[in-house]
């Protein structure tokens, strides 16, 4: 009995995970987000994506990056299109291609070479010696609001601009050479994080499932990063999905002994 029931779930299990891997394209199929960088508020919300939330990732040659300036260009083939709560597609992608933990932000602007200067779709900017843009990117900034502006930025190379959505303490770029706040990532060994070629890139965030990725975390360092709410949410799935048998079978119970009273 006890081999049946194991070889049931590791077999649902399988079906599952081949399932996702088909749709997907990717393996595995799906990613847990350690940081709070991707937050729209401090307690977490539905459709953006928060610490402890499972995120499916799609292949990259199966559907074209959309960024954030194609997304918000009036006129554009992609205006108004939205990913995870805000204009553009959410990449992952790993620092100038190295082996360290993958980043999740969302794709601004692609700076394309030409051979003789950038072009970035999306936008008027075609065949310039560098690139300067203002996005209508909302960041809180010293108490005031302002539009995230890219100023005489000259790519290292082709690649796609990225940051994170959660800006509460100013617009930041990942790319330092482009980001005029100051600041932006570094990889694995210090490096200052480059424009994302598309051979570094994972792949694009699909659909949420949140919370249930917070049990990867429980054990690491980035537990802290989760919210109470995201706690408090998984604690009460996980309640559900145990006492839903017990609720099965008391109406299973009481419906057949309301047909032997008949």
């Amino acid at each position: 009995m006890w081999a049946r029931e194991a070889s049931l779930a590791i077999g649902l299990v399988t079906l599952l995970l081949g399932s996702m891997w088909i749709s997907t394209g990717t393996f595995p199929p799906m990613v847990v987000v350690e940081s709070s960088s991707m937050m729209h508020d401090s307690e977490g919300s539905l459709g953006a994506i928060d610490p402890g939330d499972l995120i499916l990732v799609m292949n990259k040659d199966r559907i074209d990056v959309i960024s954030f300036v194609e997304a918000t260009q009036m006129g554009n083939e992609n205006y108004g299109y939205e990913s995870h709560g805000m204009p553009g597609d959410v990449i992952i992608y790993r620092k100038n291609g190295g082996d360290d933990t993958p980043v999740i932000h969302r794709a601004l602007l692609e700076a394309v070479s030409n051979g003789t200067g950038w072009d970035v779709p999306g936008t008027t900017l075609r065949n310039v010696d560098t690139i300067s843009w203002t996005l209508e990117y909302q960041c809180s900034y010293h108490g005031g609001t302002y539009s995230l502006r890219v100023e005489g930025w000259e790519p290292e190379h082709s690649g796609f601009l990225t940051s994170g959505d959660n800006n509460n303490g100013g617009c930041m770029i990942d790319q330092p050479s482009a980001n005029g706040q100051g600041g932006g990532l570094v990889d694995a060994i210090g490096q200052p994080v480059e424009p994302v070629r598309e051979e570094w890139i994972v792949g694009v965030a699909s659909s949420e499932i949140p919370w249930i990725g917070t049990i990867k975390l429980v054990t690491s360092s980035t537990a802290g990063s989760v919210t109470a709410k995201s706690w408090y949410s998984l604690t009460f799935t996980i309640l559900l999905i145990l006492l839903s048998p017990i609720g099965v079978e008391r109406i299973s119970a009481m419906y057949s002994k309301s047909e032997e009273e008949e």
